[in-house]
């Protein structure tokens, strides 16, 4: 199966590199942000500076949410996956909220001298909590403010909440859109083993249809020969022989799930004709009819193999007549074609010559029919039932030309 699956434990960190993609381009477009704001204020170096370390910080502790997501709803539900990350996020807020509270106390311990200049030619001059208020004359105020820790340590449990819920929404965002891609991912992976499946499972469902051909042939056959052996026609015996082989050997070499040219099918059926001619030589006649212009239509390989069994089976084994056995093939409208098969007839010396029967187990027809359905769904169909003189079985079924 192509593709990794994230919820499997040979899988569990498989995604690692679209969520460290997810989790830089999210931090990055953050500090983006950030330094677009901060071009328009006075203090623009330093806010950027420690807004940056906060947005390491950040990438840091979304990628433990990350794992801890992996590794706690690796195999469950999207709502286990988003529990895990709400959990995870608690946290994570709180440490981003008492960081960005610290980098705040640095910046402002650390920060250069600033100097405004009011219309009326005040200056106010401030230097960590050092502000001077110099006027034009000369008169200077100097105050000195409280730290910026003791106004923090006062409010730190009201600061440290608020900045909790800002950041535990940031990082909620960054979760949501990460589960989106999980899901997104999930259902592609889906998809893909479903329609895998699907197409396996018609792949089987084809080979294990045309399988049931060659036994139920083989047997017919193996059985006629021995009779012909038993019999002293030990000449016919090796003609029979030779043709089985012909026919063994180009049926084989096919895949068992290709189509072929009607013409390769056809040729098919006459070399089994010419084996059931051994059989029959004085009760059989063959008449083959395909227009050129349906020769490369594409057809399942022996599709025609249980209908022209049947009508030697049913059609030329029962009778003591000589019988036609007919294949014609005509095109429809609507891009379809028929292929009739039909025994009739053509001379009776008993009773039991003058109406063939046509009673058996249904397998060959079924086996036909589900073949059809399994290559063309409702675009194909089998009709059959006795006609005067005999039996004809019509498939319908798509034209698909080599061209």
């Amino acid at each position: 199966m192509n593709g990794y699956s994230a919820f499997s434990p040979q899988g569990r960190f498989a995604d690692w590199r679209l969520a460290t993609q997810s989790i830089i381009g999210f931090w990055a477009f953050y500090l983006v942000t950030v330094l677009l704001r901060g071009l328009f204020g006075p203090e623009a170096a330093s806010a950027i500076g420690y807004r940056a370390i906060n947005a390491a910080l950040g990438l840091v502790l979304t990628f433990l949410i990350y794992v801890a997501i992996r590794l706690l709803a690796r195999e469950g539900s999207i709502r286990r996956m988003a529990i895990v990350a709400a959990v995870a996020s608690l946290p994570a807020a709180v440490i981003m909220s008492a960081a960005s509270l610290k980098m705040a106390m640095w910046s402002d311990q650390m920060g250069e001298q600033s100097k405004i200049t009011t219309q009326e030619g005040i200056a106010i001059v401030q230097r960590g909590q050092n502000v001077r208020i110099i006027k034009q004359g000369g008169d200077e105020l100097e105050v000195n403010l409280p730290p910026v820790e003791e106004i923090i340590a006062s409010k730190l449990p009201r600061l440290i909440a608020d900045g909790t819920v800002t950041w535990y929404f940031l990082l909620a965002a960054w979760c949501a859109f990460f589960i989106a891609m999980t899901q997104q991912h999930r259902t592609r992976i889906t998809e893909l083993r479903l329609a895998e499946a699907e197409t396996a499972a018609h792949a089987a469902q084809v080979r294990a249809l045309r399988y049931q051909v060659n036994p139920h042939f083989l047997f017919n056959t193996l059985n006629s020969l021995s009779s012909l052996v038993m019999s002293g026609r030990s000449d016919r015996a090796e003609d029979m022989l030779m043709a089985l082989s012909t026919f063994f050997r180009t049926s084989l070499s096919m895949d068992p799930s290709a189509d072929v040219s009607l013409a390769e099918e056809i040729g098919l059926q006459r070399l089994y004709l010419e084996i059931e001619k051994v059989r029959f030589p004085d009760r059989l006649e063959v008449n083959i009819d395909i227009p050129d212009d349906l020769a490369e239509a594409r057809v399942p390989a022996l599709i025609l193999q249980p209908l022209v069994e049947n009508a030697i089976k049913y059609g030329v084994s029962a009778t003591t007549a000589r019988v036609e056995l007919s294949i014609h093939a005509i095109r429809l409208d609507g891009g379809r074609m028929q292929l009739d098969v039909t025994n009739r007839s053509i001379g009776a010396r008993s009773k039991k010559a003058a109406a063939p029967t046509h009673v058996g187990t249904g397998l060959g027809l079924s086996n036909v029919s589900e073949r059809l359905h399994a290559h063309f769904g409702s675009r194909a169909d089998v009709r059959f039932g006795p006609i005067p003189g005999g039996y004809q079985v019509s498939i319908a079924m798509p034209v698909d030309d080599d061209d």
